[in-house]
């Protein structure tokens, strides 16, 4: 039996990096429902977020640059510095060790603002492990067609659909179009 000591939260804290790091791969970003900006949907999450705050945000950044749809798939191993500061506290957090598809696949090393008027180097080893299989989409399923009524959506369900589905979206497309296809 695996011992935990999990709280009860919808995020990923320092304490649960306790036993050594983690890694993750990232299933989607939305906008932050607590203090931080960004909530990132975790994969292996266990139903839990990744809240980064704004120096890791901006590492991120740094490496895969400001488009959230890139970033899904790819993967970061997250660990526990005791050194995180909030304040004159020394209160530990979450940072990131290694990270996939990094420029050129070697190390990265950015200087980012810590503190006001401090700044610190973070350098990221390239994450070479493979990762997890991506999420299989669901199959739209012939009611779900027939009772979508926006286009765009309808073409997002073409990708996952059996030929037989595709021809029901044809069809539901033409309705929607008033008869032209």
């Amino acid at each position: 039996m695996k011992i935990t000591a999990e709280p009860r939260s919808d995020q990923w804290n320092a304490d649960d990096f306790v036993g050594g790091p983690r890694t993750f791969t990232i299933a989607g970003v939305s906008p932050g429902k607590a203090e931080q900006k960004y909530d990132i949907e975790l994969l292996e999450g266990d139903d839990r977020v990744w809240r980064p705050p704004l120096t890791m945000l901006r590492l991120l950044i740094a490496a895969w640059g400001d488009d959230a749809k890139v970033w899904q798939g790819r993967r970061v191993t997250l660990y526990r510095d005791e050194s995180v500061r909030f304040g004159r506290d020394q209160v530990g957090g979450i940072r990131v060790s290694h990270m996939s598809d990094l420029p050129d696949g070697k190390p990265l090393t950015a200087t980012l603002t810590v503190a006001r008027g401090k700044r610190a180097q973070f350098t990221v080893q390239p994450l070479t492990d493979a990762p997890a299989a991506p999420p299989q989409a669901e199959q739209p399923t012939p009611d779900q067609v027939a009772a979508e009524t926006d286009l765009d959506a309808l073409r997002a369900m073409w990708t996952n659909a059996t030929p037989d589905v595709q021809a029901l979206i044809k069809q539901r497309v033409a309705e929607l179009n008033g008869g032209a296809a």
